[in-house]
């Protein structure tokens, strides 16, 4: 039988190993008990699932965040009110890309010179998303908006795109836990996505169906729920929303160019008459984000990203009749899903993405990021560097070319090629090897809390410092081949663990099915 892509990645802990295995040790290790080192409290759990699950790794200084917080259900609460939440470090890193403060226009002239280019900008702009996500204490309202930027796609390196596309992200930003329908109305209507989909270009002589189409396909309810003559309606709905593409990039909404006419969607109709038909495209946005099937469709996107990735019909329906019977807000559909038992019983059931991934090694291993200095010589500091490294994983932010935006699903991710490229990064940042400029590592003997110690102490110690967990056999046998030491060596500061071999261990729980999933 051959191995599926799941239980690759539930080797993980074993294959990073295996180059290293040395039969000593193996043949010195009379048991694998894992000890108990006295560290700080440790979340439940289902507390770390909780929080694991809306965040990006459960570290030491957000455990304490947690503990202070009341604990996981009370964090869970606050978050849902980002508002509430103090988050000094992330307003900081614009600055560290000035051209991410230019309007549409002067992103356009400066494309059109040669001065910079657009796709230079997107760079950029998808290095500080990955800052936010690294250090905003805000972990919640940066995995809601993720997940909508990926629902309501608009590539970062589109031709004429790129002019909005920041603007575009702090709407998402803005609506990410509020009203479905204020947030779909944002998304849709957005001179971003307009450009994108063509809709900034539509008229009624010649309406383009693109924006139409992908938003009754991808945004709303979904194939099989309309016929192409919905779609046509829907394009002519659009209308008059436009954008002066290669010339002011001013958005504006034009009434000269709006389709007139009866038009129906389903069971949404309208005489359409007015010029302006900007009320028409708002009941007719509002009738989409009310509708049965797009309550189905956004309650099983959640499911699917924060349950499995087969979640049981009856909590989507669940979800979905929260999601109505809430006006489409989105904080009680989540309330509802943490509560239910299927989020209970799904710990470690989500692989995490290249993102996540990235995101998450950085905060184990708590390095510090500077800024990047202007020009050529900021290309190899880190907080530009590590774009490369989130595109060696398999997909860097913003950079899924289709408007169905990015997998979601554990088989997208769960491939060899994928496993190996997060083992080499593991281990390059582990070493402190790559990046190297703009960053600070920890030396190894940070790592090692007292001295002399016992290794399986040692284990427990990093066990909860890298996985919030107590070590278990598995890991500590996994540690032990290696680092080829024995459960009961000591350790201390001239040890060669310390000096030259902390690279090969701090990897080790890297590379676990712990820490590869979420």
């Amino acid at each position: 039988m051959s191995p599926t892509r799941r239980s690759l990645l539930a080797g993980a802990g074993t294959a990073v190993a295996t180059p290293v295995v040395l039969p000593a040790a193996a043949a010195r290790a009379a048991s694998y008990t894992p000890a108990h080192y006295v560290g700080a409290p440790l979340l439940s759990a289902q507390g770390r699932h909780l929080v694991g699950r809306f965040s990006y790794g459960v570290t030491p200084a957000l455990a304490r965040q947690v503990r202070d917080a009341g604990g996981p259900r009370a964090w869970f609460e606050r978050q849902l009110d980002p508002a509430a939440v103090p988050d000094p470090g992330t307003g900081a890193y614009l600055s560290w890309w000035p051209s991410l403060a230019r309007g549409p226009k002067e992103l356009a002239d400066r494309n059109e010179t040669g001065v910079e280019g657009g796709w230079e900008v997107m760079l950029d702009y998808a290095r500080w998303v990955l800052m936010r996500r690294m250090g905003s204490r805000r972990q919640l309202l940066e995995t809601m908006t993720e997940l909508w930027e990926n629902h309501f796609n608009v590539p970062a390196d589109g031709d004429a795109s790129f002019t909005y596309r920041k603007d575009y992200g702090d709407t998402i930003r803005a609506q990410a836990l509020g009203r479905f329908e204020d947030l779909l109305r944002a998304a849709v209507l957005h001179p971003a996505m307009l450009i994108y989909l063509d809709n900034a270009i539509s008229t009624a002589k010649h309406p383009n169906e693109n924006l139409g189409r992908e938003l009754l396909e991808l945004h709303t309810v979904g194939r099989g729920a309309y016929t192409e003559d919905d779609v046509k309606s829907s394009a002519r709905i659009l209308t008059g929303y436009a954008v002066d593409v290669w010339r002011t990039w001013e958005a504006s909404y034009r009434s000269s160019t709006h389709w007139r006419g009866p038009v129906q969607v389903m069971e949404f109709s309208d005489p359409n008459a007015d010029a302006d038909g900007r009320a028409v495209a708002e009941r007719y946005l509002s009738y989409l984000a009310h509708h049965p099937a797009t309550a189905q469709r956004v309650a099983r996107r959640l499911a699917v990203k924060f349950v499995g990735d087969d979640p049981p019909q009856a909590l989507v329906d669940q979800l979905a009749d929260v999601y109505l019977a809430h006006d489409t807000e989105i904080r009680p559909v989540l309330r509802a899903l943490v509560a239910s038992p299927a989020f209970a019983s799904a710990v470690g059931a989500k692989v995490r993405d290249p993102g996540e991934d990235l995101v998450a090694t950085y905060r184990a291993l708590r390095v510090t990021v500077a800024r990047p200095p202007a020009g050529s010589g900021g290309e190899k500091y880190t907080a530009n560097a590590m774009l490369w490294q989130a595109a060696s994983l398999g997909c860097m932010p913003f950079s899924w070319p289709r408007p169905d935006g990015q997998p979601i699903d554990n088989d997208s991710w769960a491939t060899p090629s994928r496993l190996l490229a997060s083992m080499g990064i593991h281990l390059g940042m582990s070493g402190g090897w790559w990046p190297k400029a703009g960053i600070a590592y920890h030396q190894p003997a940070w790592w090692v809390p007292e001295f002399p110690i016992r290794f399986n102490l040692l284990v427990d110690h990093l066990a909860q410092q890298l996985l919030h967990r107590r070590s278990d056999a598995a890991l500590l046998e996994a540690c032990c081949l290696a680092v080829d030491i024995s459960p009961t060596e000591r350790i201390s500061r001239d040890h060669p663990l310390v000096q030259w071999n902390m690279p090969r261990l701090l990897t080790t729980f890297l590379d676990s099915p712990a820490f590869l999933t979420r």
